[in-house]
């Protein structure tokens, strides 16, 4: 492997929704790409051994803070959104209106670009079902969720892909690369990108390591898309000692309940349907999980041991909130950040209302599971680090692309955000290769030369 000596026009760091939509769409323009992922690649097994080595890795993709709260993040080609559970939010354009940021356009062309639309009925499972008439019956707008799936490969014997989804049917940004290495890209796994090198300040290439051997690359262009957590560590590594401070991660509860009528679990698909409390600051979804994360993470991390063998009888609602910002990623990537009073508070007055719905769906032995946290995010601030464009204020060449960039606590599942975010971005660095000087003075003249033979 030898890319020093190469040339690119961009190096992209990632592989996650933000990355993969710059590299698919400047590869597709004729540029030359280079894409560093740390993670593996390969084929797409969906099984519970690839989830933990990709997934469950302590101290790489898998973090518990001082209190207890745990954290993933996926590591491997497609990043977090290999595992994630396909639900896509609506864009919070008033919030990006504040930071001088529109991508209306961008957000219509993504959903013409991958699919995305509610379930249709067929795909809506008993459990998702009694609590979408539960929660409704109390006056709750309870409804069906954007998906971010091909429906009509859906079969009723597939399981959802927690594990990631061999048949295809849940998009991840796996298939943006898969695309933008068919035009061209360069992808090189294993590669963990250490920091940006610069010249005086302008970004020209990244320092990565495979099997502990140092690499460099260089371009004209560097986006970095490493995710809420990586982009940080690069960046501060690369001297922007501010990235990393005052962020959020979404944390959340899962409120269960025993109803007496079995379920069928095979084709479960996780929030289906839920219903967006914008004021009190969380969302509340149905939430179906693999057994096996149900017995361990739910009924054992719970302590009600006797749970373990009603998997086939729980309703289950998943409160996520809109924590505070705060906290901080250390220089090795670790997460030091804990929960508020404020926080707590927001997961406990959804606890009640999940109670309520579960209880109307006849549900019984109501308890909440503990503390977890998602797509932890705002760790490199628009407005702060970087400008409207997502270039990095203190260096030339330089652009950040993930969850990191979202300047304000949201609580919602960003994936259609950063894809709109980085088809905008894609735009702005895609320009057509200009002929040099002197091409263009013998292109001029005989055109010029033509026109007056034909005069003549």
């Amino acid at each position: 492997m030898d890319v020093e000596n190469k040339k690119f026009d961009v190096i992209v760091v990632g592989t996650g929704p933000g990355g993969a939509t710059v590299a698919k769409e400047l590869s597709g323009k004729g540029q030359r790409v280079l894409i560093l992922e740390w993670g593996p690649g390969g084929p797409v097994r969906g099984t519970l051994r690839q989830y933990v080595l990709e997934q469950c890795i302590p101290g790489k993709s898998l973090f518990i803070t001082g209190q207890m709260v745990g954290m993933v993040r996926g590591i491997a080609t497609g990043g977090s959104s290999l595992f994630y559970y396909a639900t896509a939010f609506p864009v919070p354009h008033a919030m990006l209106a504040k930071y001088g940021i529109d991508v209306t356009q961008e957000e219509r062309e993504i959903r013409k670009e991958v699919p995305i639309a509610p379930l249709k009925d067929a795909m809506m499972t008993p459990m998702a079902k009694k609590i979408m008439k539960a929660a409704q019956a109390l006056g709750y707008e309870w409804k069906k969720l954007d998906k971010f799936m091909y429906q009509d490969r859906w079969q009723p014997r597939f399981k959802f892909g927690y594990y990631g989804d061999p048949h295809g049917v849940k998009w991840s940004s796996r298939m943006f690369i898969d695309d933008a290495v068919k035009t061209g890209a360069e992808l090189l796994n294993k590669a963990r990108v250490m920091k940006v090198i610069f010249n005086g300040r302008k970004a020209v290439g990244v320092e990565f390591k495979i099997k502990g051997k140092l690499h460099r690359a260089f371009a004209p262009k560097i986006v970095i898309s490493a995710g809420g957590i990586g982009s940080a560590v690069i960046l501060r590594a690369s001297g922007v000692k501010e990235a990393g401070y005052n962020f959020f991660y979404d944390p959340l509860i899962t409120v269960c309940g025993r109803v007496k009528t079995p379920r069928k679990l095979k084709c479960e698909i996780p929030m289906s349907a839920g219903c967006l409390m914008a004021e009190e600051g969380y969302v509340m979804t149905d939430m179906a999980v693999p057994a096996i994360i149900d017995k361990t993470v739910f009924a054992l991390g719970a302590f009600r041991f006797w749970r373990l063998f009603e998997s086939g009888r729980t309703l289950r609602i998943m409160i996520k909130a809109r924590d505070g910002l705060s906290g901080r990623i250390t220089d090795s990537g670790g997460v030091r950040k804990a929960l508020t009073e404020a926080d707590k508070a927001k997961l406990r007055d959804g606890y009640r209302r999940a109670t309520e719905i579960l209880e109307k769906a006849g549900a019984r032995g109501i308890y909440r599971t503990t503390y977890l946290a998602a797509h932890p995010g705002g760790t490199v601030k628009i407005g702060q680090i970087l400008d409207s464009n997502l270039k990095v204020k203190k260096f030339e060449n330089l652009w950040v692309c993930d969850c990191s960039v979202i300047p304000e606590p949201w609580g919602l599942p960003p994936t259609l955000t950063l894809l709109a975010l980085a088809k905008r971005l894609s735009k702005q660095l895609s320009v057509e290769k200009k002929l040099p000087l002197k091409s263009k003075a013998k292109v001029k003249t005989k055109t010029k030369a033509k026109t007056k033979t034909v005069k003549r």
